[in-house]
């Protein structure tokens, strides 16, 4: 799929939440590295705190991260300008790639009456679908508000 229909129709809206899907450059395993997802956690705490978006769950796979947010302020295309600059400049001493990101992202924006608690246990279970973990306490790099 192409960059550009994966913006065709984005749209931003404070106070909606969104399910967003981002992948490393050639989708590099950076975040075994347990220094590199933290890295990347601790650039997501720092939106949360800012007040730009409210983390409602988030998992740090290998090579991906799934988060689920409610936008506070500002649009998705910022949120996610600063989280990937940001994450870009501190984790590349660690990464021997020209890039750590993709260029692009995926994002769902969910319907008011869809069930946040659902996208939430989806986000937070990925590590077992991908047999990285047998228990879900066992993965370390994972939050989810309610748990």
């Amino acid at each position: 799929m192409s960059y550009s229909r994966l913006r065709k129709g984005r749209v931003s809206e404070q106070g909606r939440a969104y399910f967003i899907t981002t992948v490393t450059a050639s989708r590099v395993n950076l975040f075994e590295d347990w220094r590199c997802a933290r890295l990347l956690v601790r650039e997501m705490r720092t939106l949360h705190e800012a007040g730009v978006v409210q983390s409602i769950a988030w998992v740090v796979m290998p090579d991906h991260l799934h988060w689920l947010f409610v936008l506070q302020e500002g649009c998705i295309g910022a949120v996610m300008k600063l989280l990937k600059g940001r994450s870009a400049r501190k984790l590349k001493p660690f990464c021997a790639f020209k890039s750590v990101w993709q260029p692009a992202y995926y994002d769902q924006a969910l319907r008011d009456n869809q069930d946040l608690k659902t996208f939430a246990r989806y986000i937070v279970a990925n590590p077992l679908r991908a047999g990285l973990v047998k228990r879900m306490g066992d993965y370390p790099h994972w939050d989810a508000e309610w748990l």
